[in-house]
């Protein structure tokens, strides 16, 4: 005689039976429609009581930083966006057309974040600035081709996705934004409502995948998410609909810019397969700042310290290889650096000789890049020598952003 165990109610559970034959037989489904799974004896089975099978394993999470925890470029500092492109915490961008017209910072007013997060995204309006039909205000994250390659996008298989996060806002009202693909020629306007002002709120938006359009499925832009502060007539549309045009808002969308001293901060953002909105994917900190240097990395070195051993190019110039944390998506094709010529150093042999000329890059490949720092006179060719810093927290920097 067999022994059931049953989950669920009768008609819609699962069970787990055994006989004298010595199998186990899982059941699951509804009504008379079941699939059995046996199992023999002395093997483990472990049971989970729900499971999204589509997010279970893997990248659940397209968004990097969704929980804004790196900040590798400004330390958690405001910053006033003057051109498009300006990016805040990592992976995040600002998009504007008008400078000056808003701030950005991690933790931006230093709220207390909602349960379960440590940082957010800030944006605070600077003055109240009437939106022109072309002007473009809004937080944006470029998702990589090959980390939205499997949602089918373009195709008859297109998945559908739901994006969700933490918002907050001085405002209340219809606020907006946008998924769109890489050449922002298919989009997605999406509204949400912000009902009660500074008071965190979880919002969630489905949405079915596109079969139109291009969506590249490579290294370059897969897709774009937008959320607007403030958006042109010209550059918003209809929600909840697909549209063969550039919209990055929605139409009618509270605008931000528009309130001086208005604010709107956010955090907790994922987008994910499935139309069911699931628990944000914590994942470790080394693993989420990894996941950011694969587009921008930073070597800092204090007083005295050393960027990379060098090789003498000739009388005025040393070249070092740096490796990179991570590989990167693309080579690098610039340098950064903080501070003036003055702040970094060769040292050749017992000499400490001080730059003439800020660092600058001579070559990248994916996984190293060389450098060069120049001074006046006195190196010798052929010979070794050090890369240094003379002051505190000089750093290098480069980027492979889309």
């Amino acid at each position: 005689m067999a022994t059931t165990i049953t989950a669920g109610n009768a008609t819609n559970g699962a069970a787990i039976s055994s006989d004298n034959t010595g199998i186990l037989e899982l059941k699951s489904g509804t009504g008379s429609g079941t699939t059995a799974v046996t199992v023999s004896t002395g093997q483990n089975v472990t049971f989970a009581q729900t499971a999204n099978l589509p997010n279970t394993f893997g990248f659940k999470n397209r968004i990097i930083n969704g929980a804004m925890v790196i900040d590798q470029r400004n330390a958690g500092a405001a910053i006033n966006p003057a051109t498009n492109n300006a990016y805040c915490v990592d992976r995040w961008l600002t998009n504007t057309n008008v400078a000056s017209k808003y701030s950005v910072q991690q933790n931006a007013g230093s709220v207390t974040p909602p349960t379960g997060f440590t940082y957010y995204l800030g944006a605070t309006s600077l003055s109240a600035y009437s939106v022109g039909s072309s002007d473009s205000f809004a937080l944006v994250q470029k998702i990589e081709g090959y980390n939205f390659a499997d949602l089918d996008f373009g195709k008859a298989t297109a998945k559908t996705v739901t994006i969700s996060f933490w918002v907050r806002s001085s405002l209340t009202g219809t606020f907006g934004g946008s998924l769109t693909n890489g050449a922002i020629d298919r989009s997605y306007p999406f509204t949400y409502t912000v009902s009660s002002a500074n008071t965190w709120e979880q919002k969630s938006v489905t949405i079915a995948g596109d079969t139109s359009g291009t969506w590249l499925t490579t290294n370059g832009i897969g897709a774009w998410l937008w959320f607007g502060l403030g958006m042109g007539s010209t550059l918003s549309g209809t929600a909840g609909a697909w549209a063969g045009a550039e919209y990055r808002s929605a139409t009618g969308a509270t605008s931000v810019v528009g309130t001086n001293g208005a604010t709107f901060y956010i955090t907790g953002v994922q987008l994910e397969k499935g139309s069911t909105a699931t628990s944000f994917d914590y994942r470790p900190y080394t693993t989420e700042l990894q996941l950011c240097q694969r587009y921008y990395q930073r070597l800092y070195a204090n007083n005295t310290q050393k960027f990379a051993l060098s090789r003498n190019g000739n009388t005025t110039e040393a070249y070092g290889v740096i490796p990179f944390y991570v590989p990167m998506r693309v080579a690098p094709s610039a340098l950064e650096q903080s501070g003036t010529a003055a702040n970094y150093a060769i040292t050749h042999g017992v000499t400490t000789t001080t730059c003439s000329a800020v660092p600058a890059i001579n070559s990248a490949t994916l996984n190293n890049i060389e450098v060069f720092f120049t001074v006046a006179s006195g190196l010798t060719a052929g010979q070794a020598s050090v890369l240094r810093s003379l002051a505190t927290d000089q750093f290098l920097g480069w980027s492979a952003e889309l």
